[in-house]
């Protein structure tokens, strides 16, 4: 079964809920901190968990006490950089996913950092991230996800997701004086992954830049939790008193037999988020739908249709819907709002089931004709479910040697049987 895990963040993400979601969830605190002594700072914290309650509800509190003693002092105002972090993480001697995750956090954060600011990510002073509680926070969350035993994903990351993040507001303290809620580094996070946000009316700082960089790092997807059967949920605590538990909620399982995850051997469809966008137009000429079609088409949408509807006054209209991928929503949106009369456009997310398929190329004695094959299962069970010859294909042989286009049809998916029986 492959195992997978998913962060639900009501009231936010921070470094230190992570880890007492994790410690919840059975993580040995003893573990994290032999591994985190590796990273030759022991002597600037101290790490130790309780339960606490929140609005009544009991969850795992991990603490990062720094320690200010004389020994460490000029240490604890040092500001370090990426790569003096990253090499520290690189002689730890993590286990190998760990270290990985680790240092792709940190490198993520640094490109936001940096972006923020306007220099380069190796010469971002990490005023908080730097910090010892970030590393500790950051190091021990890796930790701990590859502790669980979470199954990696095809770039290597764990099968992780993520709910949609709450966006917190107001001001905040930080090094360079008050700041607005979300802090730059959290915003340029969610931004550089595309994260769906939400306003939950709490006035406070829900997601902090060491828990985003988590987040937009390692999870995989944003969102709804995906199909799976839960094992158990680990609660980490946060510090605020909220109107609602200040508690991460780690939710550990297992994929379902027919999950759609891209190791999964499960004979059912993809599944894929996809754009939709839709208007409806009583005063354009017909001429311009031709048009507007290419023009979609070319910047990106999969599929365009229109439908005769009846509108206000009585009117003939039509009911354009445009499907597209999320990143090519707004170019689609562009065309929709050039090329045509509409005032408003409506956007919808929804998911959509998608065959496997591929293009295969069969030569007929008029010529060679690309074929689409559409399948369920794995290489070695496939189940074909669509064979369909590509129409221009057809169409340009059909015109060349003038024969009609269904008998090119008939011929390349005859052709394409012959070569294809078992």
């Amino acid at each position: 079964m492959i195992k997978l895990a998913y962060l639900q963040c009501p009231t936010g993400i921070s470094g230190d809920m992570c880890l007492g979601a994790l410690v919840s969830l059975g993580v040995p605190l003893e573990y994290l901190i032999e591994k985190l002594n590796n990273l030759g700072i022991e002597h600037e914290y101290k790490l130790w968990a309780e339960l606490v309650q929140r609005n009544g509800q009991q969850a795992t509190k991990v603490h990062v006490e720094l320690l200010h003693n004389h020994h460490n002092h000029e240490h604890t105002h040092h500001h370090r950089h990426l790569p003096e972090i990253e090499q520290m993480i690189l002689k730890a001697e993590l286990p190998a996913r760990a270290e990985a995750w680790s240092l792709a956090v940190f490198r993520q954060l640094a490109i936001a950092e940096g972006a923020v600011h306007g220099i380069a990510p190796e010469k971002v002073h990490f005023h908080e991230v730097g910090a010892v509680d970030a590393i500790v926070d950051i190091v021990g969350t890796c930790l701990g996800l590859d502790w669980l035993g979470l199954e990696s994903n095809e770039q290597g990351l764990p099968q992780l997701y993520c709910s949609a993040f709450p966006t917190g507001g107001g001001t905040v303290r930080a090094a360079h004086g008050q700041m607005a809620v979300p802090v730059p580094a959290v915003l340029k996070l969610w931004e550089m992954r595309g994260c769906p946000v939400y306003s939950n009316g709490i006035e406070r700082e829900l997601v902090t830049p060491t828990g985003a960089a988590i987040a937009t790092t390692l999870a995989k997807d944003f969102g709804s939790p995906p199909p799976m059967s839960i094992i158990q949920i680990g609660l980490g605590a946060g510090s605020l008193n909220l109107p609602i538990p200040n508690i991460l909620r780690l939710w550990l399982g297992e994929a379902m037999p027919n999950e759609f995850t891209d190791n999964s051997s499960a004979s059912s469809p993809t599944l894929e988020t996809i754009s939709v966008l839709e208007t409806q137009i009583d005063d354009l000429s017909p001429q311009a739908f031709g048009y507007l079609f290419e023009t979609l088409f070319a910047a990106g949408a999969v599929d365009v249709f229109t439908q005769s509807i009846g509108m206000k006054k009585s009117r003939p209209g039509i009911l354009l819907t445009v499907i597209c991928h999320p990143k090519n929503l707004l170019s689609c949106e562009t065309v929709l709002f050039r090329e045509t009369t509409t005032l408003g456009i409506r956007r919808f997310q929804q998911q959509r089931a998608i065959l496997q398929r591929e293009i295969q190329q069969i030569e007929t004695e008029y010529g060679m004709v690309n074929v689409k094959v559409a399948w369920t299962g794995q290489a070695n069970n496939r189940v074909i479910n669509n064979v369909q010859p590509e129409y221009e294909d057809c169409a340009e042989l059909a015109r060349k040697h003038n024969i009609p286009w269904r008998e090119i049809q008939r011929l390349a998916l005859h052709n394409w049987y012959l070569q294809n029986k078992k």
